[in-house]
């Protein structure tokens, strides 16, 4: 199996953050194209159970269709777990964001 692929499953299957840029540009008045506006938004990708039981099929030694009504289940829950801790800290994160941008713009008034 292609490590590539396999790596890219296993990714998805955990969640990552990314980086988000969108730019604009203008045209100037003698013809030349200028970045106007560039912005960067720090994303996330939360983990994806398809791509982790893709990731288990192709690259466990034991298929998912072997493991009990019990290891699925506590697997669910331990994935739960991270899932909710995650979306804990973006919360927390955007939060701190938010504030430091308010603080800045009352700084620049």
């Amino acid at each position: 199996m292609d490590e590539e692929i396999l790596s890219g499953l296993l990714k998805r299957a955990k969640g990552y953050s990314y980086k988000e840029v969108q730019e604009e540009y203008a045209v100037k008045d003698d013809g030349e194209i200028a970045l106007t506006k560039r912005k960067v938004t720090e994303k996330y990708c939360p983990p994806d159970g398809g791509a982790l039981k893709t990731y288990m099929e192709l690259n466990a030694d034991k298929g998912v269709e072997q493991y009990s009504d019990e290891e699925l289940e506590a697997e669910r829950k331990r994935l739960l777990g991270i899932l909710r801790e995650e979306n804990e800290k973006n919360a927390s994160d955007a939060k701190h964001s938010a504030k430091r941008a308010r603080n800045k713009g009352e700084q620049n008034v």
